[in-house]
């Protein structure tokens, strides 16, 4: 982007803790630890509610172990806000979780549009041999919270090889069920109750 007002980058030694196997991931730090796996180029003209920021994203093709490489994931800080994904690209997935912890998988390929509802969490799966690139876009006042999937050991499935040239998910058995509160809080709703 030619008018970016921000970018940043994540290397594959910031993804660290993301991956089933551990072992896998280390033994690749060798040869990986300073590549930038994906990166985040965007245009924000404020925060205020009313405007929208917009941007792309781009990563690389990779696994770790039989795992697809993955962004870091984020629900909205403030949640009610939606996102939009349009695949310019390559071959991914949007992996959604609501905060209970219902599942949706969402194909982006080039030119297919993927809207993340509100409340939310996505995560960014790069399923094939070239580079994923998206364009997105969202609410300016959005904010986003990463700290909700790490809480919950992971987000609930993880996208992995098949053996056959394709993909499927499978239980993260480090996955944990979000309690009341925090599920109330994730919808806003400690904020609204204590506003009544």
């Amino acid at each position: 982007m030619s008018a970016a007002t921000g970018a940043y980058q994540k290397r594959f030694r910031d993804l660290a803790g993301l991956y089933a196997d551990e072992a896998a991931f280390s033994a690749m730090r060798e040869n990986w630890n300073d590549t930038v796996v994906y990166e985040v180029s965007e245009f924000r003209p404020n925060e205020r509610s009313g405007d929208l920021i917009f941007g792309t994203t781009r990563m690389l093709p990779g696994k770790v172990g039989d795992e697809y490489f993955v962004t870091r994931g984020h629900i909205h800080r403030q949640s009610d806000r939606p996102e939009i994904y349009y695949g310019q690209k390559g071959s991914g997935l949007m992996l959604l979780e609501s905060p209970e912890g219902e599942v949706r998988i969402v194909a982006i390929d080039a030119r297919t549009v993927c809207y993340v509802p509100p409340y939310w969490i996505h995560r960014s799966v790069n399923i094939g041999g070239e580079e994923l690139v998206m364009l997105f876009c969202y609410p300016a006042d959005s904010g986003q919270d990463y700290d909700c999937i790490a809480k919950a050991g992971g987000m609930r499935v993880r996208i992995v090889d098949d053996g056959e040239g394709g993909w499927k998910q499978v239980d993260n058995s480090s996955w944990r069920k979000r309690d009341a509160a925090t599920i109330a809080a994730l919808y806003g709703l400690e904020k609204k109750e204590k506003s009544a």
